[in-house]
């Protein structure tokens, strides 16, 4: 009779005590990815043929500094061989300055030279026709400088007046016109001194003549054509304190009053006891023609005078 062999009863092996946290067994087994180790690997092996990160730095600052060094000796070269083709045309330039100085001076000499001739003359015939009034024509004319006792007259913008007005003078409500002194304000300065006594008149050394006009373009004032620039001084020939009270007193001194009590223009006026007038610069007779007394000299009078 055959015999079963014994059954053996197997125990399972007990589990670990981490089997439930596989993956963070995972994770601290393989802490570092398998691409990163061959990366690094291979880095290792390969690292001895590269240079060190300190001696790159040094090469290539080297290199910045060799470059740099080539510019500033390119630089250089180039403005030493620009250097004497400058030079020239500068001391070209300076010769030609030189020379139309020169020539503009020469021109001014001889334009002075006729002018007193042309001025000899015309005192010559205003003494053959006008007896001893020449020198009074001359000095009303304003073909002549003047000296003597007289006033001076300072008018200027008011305190913190902007430039660039819109309107024409006192227009507008904004301080920036009304504070302004204006063409017109200077007409009526200098009509008011001549109505005052005054026997000559000029502003900022432009001497004015019964010819000057004084007008305005955008916010210049201009006389005979010439800007003026703030403060306007007025210089005016005459019996000096007389003259001045005399201004002071009339319809005009008082507009100028007004200016300075309700928009702030600044100005002063004072005797001188010397004043000195040039003549003006152009004087130009278009027509000089005695005036008969009669009805035949009257007939042929055309009516435009002299200027």
């Amino acid at each position: 009779m055959s015999q079963q062999p014994p059954v053996r009863s197997t125990v399972p092996p007990a589990p670990r005590p981490d089997a439930s946290m596989s993956l963070l067994t995972n994770v601290m087994d393989h802490s570092l990815d398998d691409g990163y180790a061959e990366a690094a690997a291979r880095r290792k092996e390969e690292g001895g043929s590269k240079l060190p990160s300190p001696l790159r730095a040094k090469l290539g600052l080297a290199a910045a500094l060799l470059l740099a060094a080539v510019v500033v000796t390119l630089g250089a070269a180039q403005a030493q061989i620009s250097a004497p083709t400058l030079a020239k045309e500068r001391q070209q330039l300076i010769d030609r300055i030189e020379r139309e100085t020169a020539a503009a001076d020469a021109l001014q000499k001889n334009v002075d030279t006729l002018r007193n001739a042309v001025g000899t003359k015309q005192r010559d015939v205003l003494e053959e026709h006008g007896g001893g009034k020449a020198d009074l024509v001359s000095l009303l004319a304003g073909a002549t400088a003047v000296q003597g006792p007289g006033v001076k007259l300072v008018v200027d913008d008011a305190k913190q007046t902007k430039q660039g007005g819109g309107g024409g003078p006192r227009e507008s409500t904004g301080f920036a016109d009304t504070g302004r002194v204006r063409d017109r304000d200077m007409q009526r300065i200098v009509n008011g001194l001549w109505q005052s006594g005054a026997e000559a008149v000029a502003v900022n050394g432009q001497r004015l003549t019964a010819l000057s006009a004084i007008r305005a373009a955008g916010d210049a004032i201009l006389v005979d054509n010439k800007p003026l620039v703030p403060p306007y001084t007025v210089l005016a020939v005459g019996d000096g304190q007389q003259l001045a009270n005399a201004f002071q007193r009339s319809v005009d001194g008082q507009y100028l009053r007004v200016l300075q009590q309700s928009y702030g223009v600044r100005y002063s006026i004072s005797a001188q006891g010397d004043v000195r007038l040039p003549a003006a610069p152009s004087l130009i007779v278009r027509i000089a023609q005695p005036q008969g007394g009669g009805a035949a000299g009257r007939a042929t009078d055309t009516g435009k005078g002299t200027s």
